[in-house]
């Protein structure tokens, strides 16, 4: 089972949708699952930062399906995002797709992705333990 610390000599994890240390046993197996964007699988992309925040997500939870592994075994997101008002909608999906799984969190303003129009990437590493 995965080890899931907040240690108390620091700040607690903002709005209580993280920890601050998970810890993948030994001899488990890991997935690293590479950037995931809004894109649909057939090439398309959602208009709204909402639908392309949800569909990376469907995106990364296939890719985590794949692996035979899935919200309970994330162990480190990373999120980029284009604006800060964009949070929101970014963590409603998340919050849809990882419930409380609360793995560890870093999400990221930059001020831009590869190509223009994507509003947001994911990425996440995910263990299971044998």
């Amino acid at each position: 089972m995965l080890e899931k610390l907040n240690p108390p000599s620091i700040v607690a994890p903002f709005n209580n949708a993280y920890h601050h240390v998970v810890v993948i046993p030994p001899n488990s197996r890991t997935a690293f699952v590479a950037g995931q964007v809004g894109l649909r699988a057939d090439g398309s992309l959602p208009e709204s930062l909402e639908e392309q925040a949800e569909q990376a997500w469907v995106n990364v939870m296939a890719s985590l399906a794949a692996a035979g592994m899935g919200a309970q075994d994330v162990v480190k997101i990373t999120a980029y995002l284009l604006d800060a008002d964009d949070y929101p909608a970014f963590a409603a999906a998340r919050a849809k797709h990882l419930g409380d799984a609360r793995p560890a969190s870093t999400a990221l303003l930059i001020k831009q992705l590869l190509k223009p129009e994507w509003g947001c990437e994911l990425e996440a590493v995910a263990g299971r333990p044998a």
